[in-house]
């Protein structure tokens, strides 16, 4: 069967459309509010296992994962198509893209992003905000770390949105400096719950794998938490 130029296993598919619903179910379940936009906004426990989609399923069928939850969301909740629904899109896309490849490239997209903020007026003035994206450019060089490999993915994807939101809302220099700690707050507690995802997922899976065939998946056993 193909998927968008995939060609997918029946089981792909159907392991595909699993993850797709736990991850709509987790879609519905609020986390915290977006501080500094000019309407009410939230993140979801998506964001925990948004991103890691892609280090089971790989970096396509990961994105193509999230855009499942992203669409099946949007006709569920019956709304307008909001500028929030396609900025988590591609926040999470990207995220996934970064999590579930192993090399360097994706660091680009923190570079990219650094260099929009700067570019703005807006964001001269809160420069140092942007050095937030440091982190996804060093941890591109240590993903054989779980928690660098979290902390990237939900930097990159801090990165996005906040580009878009600062050139769609001109969100004053004075609200990105008093976001500096909540950013820190709110990104660490998504890379932690990124890498604990990851271990369950990775649990689960391999304890599933001595029942049913799960080959079309990757599980790296270094993040099970039960060892057989």
């Amino acid at each position: 069967m193909k998927i968008f130029g995939l060609e997918l296993s029946s089981r792909s598919v159907a392991f595909l459309l699993v993850f797709s619903l736990i991850g709509l179910l987790l879609y519905q379940v609020n986390y915290s509010s977006i501080i500094g936009v000019k309407f009410d906004a939230k993140f979801t426990l998506f964001q925990f296992i948004g991103p890691m989609a892609a280090g089971i399923l790989g970096p396509a069928l990961g994105v193509l994962s999230v855009l499942l939850v992203s669409l099946s969301n949007f006709l569920l909740t019956g709304k307008a198509l909001e500028l929030t629904a396609v900025v988590s899109f591609f926040t999470m896309a990207a995220a996934a893209i970064y999590f579930g490849t192993k090399n360097h490239a994706t660091a680009l997209i923190a570079v990219v992003c650094m260099a929009l903020f700067w570019l703005n007026p807006i964001g001269q003035e809160a420069w140092v905000y942007a050095l937030y994206w440091l982190i996804p450019i060093a941890a591109s060089f240590y993903k054989q770390n779980i928690l660098a490999r979290s902390l990237g993915a939900t930097f990159t994807a801090h990165a996005i949105g906040s580009v878009v939101y600062l050139y769609a809302f001109s969100i004053p220099a004075a609200s990105w400096m008093l976001l500096l700690p909540v950013v820190a707050v709110e990104r660490l507690s998504f890379a932690a719950g990124i890498a604990a995802s990851f271990y369950v997922a990775n649990t689960v899976l391999q304890t599933l794998s001595t029942r049913v065939d799960l080959s079309f998946i990757n599980i790296e056993k270094k993040y099970v938490l039960v060892k057989a």
